[in-house]
């Protein structure tokens, strides 16, 4: 039996309670027998309709816990470590369920495709794009971002981040006036702070703030590896740029726009929060950043 004839058959025992006759009439105007209606009104949901119903309402739970702004696969991967789903799920059924739900995730702006820069500054840059790492504090890399607040937008900030390509699990933040050699040393003043030691690698871009001669003097107080991305080339520092993205899409764009420099400090809080600690990935076996990086120390 599909569904519109459970629900219909559910829905004439209702509005004939109490009216004689009223079920005869309703079923010979939908063309059923009696027979068939009370067979129908006493079989069992099947395993495969309770499953189905369960991925439907899970589905759309963690869509909506994303903001909308994942797409089959990070809901699969959601499903699988949500303890409400004791059935497997595959990534067939859960693109299936969404388009029934008729949900579907934002598509990220495209960008326009730069020509690749020609081969220099090879010396400096010395992690050649070799984004996998076997463990923690072993490459981290910074950057920064513009951020605005209040009713229009009218005032601009700069977020300054310090992400452990490991897990691509932030570290610190700082927000500042502008990019500067002293915001930049603060960042990772909290990473050394938050971890308890310095990572091998260090990976910037060449802004002035990394540049600086303050900031270099204080990075080479440490036994740390330098390396920075060749002009012009952001690709060099593409898991950054990536996660500035990821965290204006599907956090920043998707709540109001703060107002006030305190509102704007707590949604960073919160989707830094967010990031870190629930949003699981395939590339992280199912995990979020925050497990990943714990399970590996």
């Amino acid at each position: 039996m599909n569904k519109p004839h459970r629900l219909a058959y559910h829905a004439i025992k209702v509005v004939s309670q109490g009216n004689h006759g009223a079920v005869t009439k309703l079923l010979t105007v939908i063309g059923v027998s009696r027979q068939a209606y009370h067979k129908g009104l006493r079989r069992q949901e099947t395993t495969w309709e309770k499953h189905n119903k369960q991925l439907k309402t899970r589905t759309q739970y963690w869509f909506d816990f994303h903001h909308q702004g994942i797409g089959a696969g990070n809901l699969l991967t959601n499903l699988q470590a949500d303890k409400l789903i004791d059935f497997p799920v595959t990534l067939k059924q859960v693109r299936r369920v969404m388009r029934e739900l008729d949900i579907r995730c934002q598509v990220r702006p495209k960008k326009h495709k730069r020509a690749k820069q020609a081969e220099q500054y090879l010396l400096d840059n010395v992690l050649k794009q070799t984004f996998q790492v076997t463990a923690p504090n072993k490459v981290w890399l910074s950057d920064s971002t513009e951020l605005t607040y209040g009713l229009s937008g009218e005032y601009k900030v700069r977020l300054s981040g310090v992400l452990d390509l490991y897990g691509r699990r932030l570290l610190a933040y700082n927000l500042s006036a502008t990019e500067t050699s002293a915001a930049e040393i603060q960042v990772f003043q909290r990473a050394f702070t938050a971890v308890g030691k310095v990572p091998s690698l260090i990976h910037t871009d060449r802004g002035s703030a990394y540049t600086s001669r303050a900031f270099n003097h204080f990075i080479n107080q440490f036994e740390i590896t330098r390396s920075m991305s060749r002009p012009g080339t952001p690709y060099d520092n593409a898991p950054m740029e990536r996660w500035w993205n990821e965290f204006k899409l599907r956090w920043m764009a998707r709540h109001p726009r703060a107002k006030t420099y305190q509102e704007l400090i707590t949604l960073v809080e919160s989707g830094i929060e967010y990031f870190n600690h629930d949003n699981r990935s395939a590339q992280r076996n199912g995990l979020t950043p925050d497990e990943y990086w714990n399970e590996a120390i």
